[in-house]
């Protein structure tokens, strides 16, 4: 691992990931680098959005302008989840006005099996140059972030082509081919450990794992199809702490929390915080769960509930953040007034 990186002059994110005693909790957001900024949309006029993300200097820049706007507790790196089905063949465009669009998804059970994790950091290493760039011009301030796609939920934009509210192709996929789905699985498990592992040596100090769409199963369904990758993933990064958000699988909070080596869950805006301490019994860090739509309250509305899920979540072991990503219509000073309204908490 590279360690010729400044010294860190801000460690609380760190320090509350391993459950230490903090003044305050660290604060950051989901989608921080981002649409909701100008300066960030200056750039979109610019440049296509896998543009933006393919190269490490505007990677870079776009990481740095919510710490330079909000001076948040952590950066996390500026790239996105459908990186892996990319590297694994998987034609991706980022359509205007829909959203990640696959020019040839899984349909077939050939398809499902020529699907093979082969290396997967070097044709993904514009992402690891971002990193270790966004370490050294970040200069200490706080920690950054790297983050990957969970498996289930990349399998559900191989298979389904596009954005989807409920993923139907995807679960007829999963339940008529099991074990063409179950190969698709394990091939993006190896390619996520390998992805996760390359960005720690780029620089990363913590990595998070999005399962965006591990909602959409039944309980059952997640402990067969998204819960082995995400207690497989996270034993397999020791250098760094994890974090696992596994969206919308309340019902698995108890299971993750004492069968995985995560050092914290991401929670939404769907789970109260004294449903998710009794169900973790205090014993890891919890990161979460404004709900984004609030941020569009007005601003005394914004600080008075992010002081009461501070009051409700407690200071230890909890990391404030939203409970899914920023929306892009959010006002900066909305933004700005939730991440004060953490910072100023207690004193």
């Amino acid at each position: 691992m590279n360690n010729d990186f400044p010294q860190l002059k801000n460690d609380l994110f760190l320090r509350a990931l391993r459950g230490e005693e903090v003044e305050r909790p660290p604060v950051w957001m989901m989608r921080q680098a981002g649409r909701y900024l100008p300066q960030y949309m200056v750039l979109r006029k610019k440049y296509t959005f896998f543009e933006r993300v393919e190269t490490p200097e505007l990677a870079c820049e776009i990481t740095l302008q919510p710490i330079d706007e909000l001076e948040p507790d952590a950066a996390i790196i500026f790239s996105d989840i459908l990186t892996v089905p990319q590297a694994l063949g998987i034609d991706v465009q980022m359509i205007q006005g829909k959203g990640p669009v696959m020019g040839n998804p899984i349909k077939t059970v050939d398809d499902a099996f020529s699907i093979l994790a082969e290396d997967v950091p070097g044709k993904l290493s514009h992402v690891m140059e971002a990193i270790t760039l966004t370490r050294q011009e970040l200069n200490g301030r706080v920690p950054l972030i790297g983050f990957a796609g969970a498996p289930w939920t990349l399998f559900c934009y191989m298979v389904q082509g596009e954005g989807s509210k409920d993923f139907n192709k995807a679960k007829a996929f999963l339940y008529q081919h099991p074990e063409a789905s179950r190969h698709v699985i394990r091939e993006l498990t190896t390619a996520t450990i390998d992805y996760l592992q390359a960005q720690v040596e780029a620089g990363a100090q913590a990595v998070q794992l999005f399962d965006s769409w591990a909602g959409l199963l039944s309980p059952e369904d997640f402990n067969e199809w998204a819960m082995p990758s995400l207690l497989e993933i996270s034993s397999a990064i020791k250098d760094v702490p994890v974090i696992l958000f596994a969206k919308g699988a309340w019902y698995a909070l108890e299971r993750l929390s004492f069968k995985s080596n995560a050092a914290a869950l991401g929670i939404d805006w769907t789970i109260t915080p004294e449903y998710a301490r009794e169900k973790t019994r205090n014993e890891i860090t919890l990161q979460g769960n404004f709900d984004p739509s609030r941020l569009l309250a007005p601003i005394p509305e914004i600080e008075k509930q992010t002081r009461r899920m501070i009051d409700r979540f407690g200071t230890r072991r909890y990391i404030a953040n939203l409970g899914h990503g920023i929306l892009p219509h959010v006002p900066v000073d909305h933004a700005r007034a939730f991440v004060d309204t953490v910072k100023e908490y207690g004193t």
